[in-house]
């Protein structure tokens, strides 16, 4: 397979993630005003990286943090293994303590190697895994896509990462990410390496303005 350097980013911020409730798959929210300055300050900061394609989930939060590179004429594909994982009948809840007692639960769970337990009324890690599988399959295999830009969400980079890194999926919270942040992966033909983690450096500006 050929070498290839991805660049995965997060989406920028919407009021859900501002206001503590939970998104994922089933919630399909755009960003607020800080997500969109997030994601401009991403495009000028990397709008002269010679990106071959941009990925995103199929939820407007990844496509409108895309949006510049589309508009700039940067091919685009969306594909729905891109998801973020669907937290069920948690989504679109505010976090009440009783539900954060639950969501911590499940998170420790996991962190045992109990990643086949679903959120309920959702999928569980490893349920991700398996419908996210094709869609990396089909962007690895482009043979002309030397350089590729993923928009993607939280929960869903830290599990591919496990994938693509060859770490167990009770590993995934050793990945950190805020919105806009930025993860550079080199794949030398038969193994990834991490270039850049948790990046933020393009949102430096943006927050030296909000604690003016």
């Amino acid at each position: 397979m050929n070498t290839k350097k991805i660049y995965i980013v997060r989406h920028g911020q919407t009021d859900f993630n501002l206001r503590g409730i939970v998104q994922g798959s089933g919630v399909d929210s755009s960003l607020n005003d800080l997500g969109r300055a997030q994601t401009r300050a991403f495009f000028e900061a990397y709008r002269t990286v010679p990106f071959d394609k941009v990925y995103t989930s199929v939820l407007k939060r990844t496509i409108e943090s895309a949006r510049s590179f589309i508009d700039a004429g940067l091919p685009h594909e969306s594909l729905a293994g891109l998801n973020e994982i669907s937290w069920g009948k948690k989504e679109g809840q505010p976090i009440t303590p009783e539900e954060d007692a639950y969501y911590h639960y499940m998170l420790a769970e996991w962190r045992k190697g109990e990643t086949q337990l679903r959120i309920e009324g959702g999928e569980s890690p490893q349920d991700v895994v398996n419908r996210m599988q094709p869609a990396i399959e089909h962007i690895m295999k482009q043979p002309d896509e030397k350089t590729v830009l993923i928009y993607m969400h939280g929960r869903a980079i830290r599990i591919l990462l496990c994938q693509l890194l060859n770490y167990p999926l009770r590993s995934m919270d050793m990945f950190e990410h805020e919105n806009a942040c930025l993860y550079v992966l080199n794949y030398s033909g038969s193994m990834f390496s991490v270039e850049r983690h948790n990046d933020t450096a393009h949102l430096r500006e943006l927050k030296e303005q909000a604690v003016r």
